[in-house]
C-alpha cells in the first residue's frame, strides 16, 4: 500500500512538473554540433503556423536569431531566473493578429552557465566573478555566420540575404550580437539589444564601433532603470547617432522601474518585433523596404525615445 501510494505521489509530481513547462507552438529542438564551440547545444527553431502546409511549401520567411536559446521559450530550460522571454507566445500572437509578418525564430543555446561568459565575451570582464581569463567571444561571429546561419538557410525556407536577418540578445548575449555586427558589417539587417553589456575592457566594443560605416538597417535597444545599463545605452545611442541613424532606423526604450531579467525583456519584445517585422497596416511611412526595412506604428505603455 505504501509503495503504491509513493508511486501515485511520484507520478503526480512528475506530471505537475511536465505541465509546468511553457513552450508552445511548432518548436523544433535540433541538436547542433559546432567545430568552433564544441560544447553540446541545441538550436530551438520556432516555425510560424502553417509552415508545413502544402499551400505554403514555396513561401519563405525572414529570420530572427536570438542568443541564450535556453531562456527564450520555456521556464523548464531557463538558466538563471526561472523566467523566459515568452518568444513563442508573443510571436504567435502578433502574427495571428496581423501585427507582424510570419517569421522564423532561431534560438541559439549557449554552451551552459559555465561556458556562457567564455563564448559571449570578446574581451576580459574584470567585474565577473568567478573570472573568465580566456574569453573566446571573438570566435562567435565565425560560429554564427559560418555554422549556424548556413545550417538554418539550407534546412529551412528562409528569405535569402542579410536584409532578412535580425540578430539579438540580452546582457552578454546583446554584447556579442553587437560585436558580431561590428566585426562583420552588413551581415544582419536588424539588431535587437536588450540590457546590453558593453563595458568590458573599458568599453572597447564601443571604441571599435566608431569605425563602422555600415550598421544594420534597424536597431532596437531596450533597458530598464533598476540595476540596468542606462548610461551605457546612452553611450550606444550617441554612437549610432554619430553614424547618422535617425528615428526610422533607431529605437531606444527606457522602461522606468524595470530590471534585468527575462520578464522585462519579454515585456518589450512586442514593440521590438513590430519595429522589425511590422505589417503594412502598422507602417508610419508609405516608403518602406520589406520586413525589417519598415517602421512599425504601435501604442505602448513603455517610454520610447525615437532618436534623430
Amino acid at each position: 500500500m505504501q509503495i503504491a501510494l509513493l508511486f501515485i505521489l511520484l507520478a503526480s509530481f512528475l506530471g505537475s512538473e511536465k505541465s509546468s513547462c511553457t513552450a508552445t507552438g511548432d518548436l523544433e529542438i535540433v541538436r547542433f554540433e559546432s567545430k568552433v564551440f564544441p560544447a553540446q547545444r541545441n538550436l530551438r527553431i520556432l516555425l510560424p503556423a502553417g509552415y508545413r502546409l502544402p499551400g505554403n511549401r514555396n513561401r519563405r520567411y525572414p529570420v530572427l536569431y536570438l542568443n541564450d536559446g535556453q531562456n527564450l521559450f520555456d521556464v523548464c530550460t531557463s538558466q538563471f531566473t526561472g523566467e523566459e522571454w515568452r518568444v513563442d507566445e508573443i510571436v504567435d500572437d502578433l502574427i495571428a493578429r496581423g501585427k507582424i509578418s510570419p517569421i522564423i525564430v532561431v534560438g541559439i543555446d549557449n554552451g551552459g552557465k559555465r561556458l556562457r561568459p567564455r563564448e559571449y565575451l570578446p574581451y576580459v570582464d574584470d567585474t565577473l566573478r568567478p573570472p573568465e581569463p580566456n574569453p573566446e567571444g571573438k570566435l562567435y561571429p565565425r560560429f554564427l555566420l559560418e555554422e549556424v546561419v548556413p545550417f538554418v538557410e539550407t534546412q529551412y525556407r528562409v528569405l535569402p540575404g542579410a536584409d532578412n536577418r535580425v540578430l539579438g540578445g540580452a546582457s552578454y548575449g546583446a554584447g556579442i550580437a553587437l560585436f558580431t555586427v561590428v566585426e562583420h558589417p552588413g551581415s544582419f539587417g536588424g539588431l535587437l539589444l536588450e540590457s546590453p553589456s558593453v563595458y568590458a575592457d573599458d568599453y572597447r566594443i564601443l571604441k571599435d564601433g566608431e569605425s563602422v560605416r555600415v550598421w544594420p538597417h534597424r536597431i532596437f535597444i531596450g533597458t530598464g532603470t533598476i540595476n540596468e545599463p542606462v548610461e551605457d545605452v546612452e553611450r550606444l545611442k550617441k554612437l549610432f547617432q554619430k553614424s547618422g541613424l535617425g528615428p526610422e532606423r533607431l529605437q531606444v526604450v527606457v522602461q522606468q522601474g524595470a530590471g534585468h531579467s527575462e520578464k522585462w525583456w519579454a515585456g518589450r519584445l512586442p514593440d521590438a518585433l513590430r519595429f522589425f517585422f511590422g505589417t503594412t497596416d502598422n507602417l508610419q511611412s508609405a516608403e518602406s523596404k520589406p520586413y525589417i526595412g519598415r517602421v512599425a506604428r504601435y501604442d505602448s505603455d513603455i517610454l520610447a525615445l525615437n532618436l534623430g
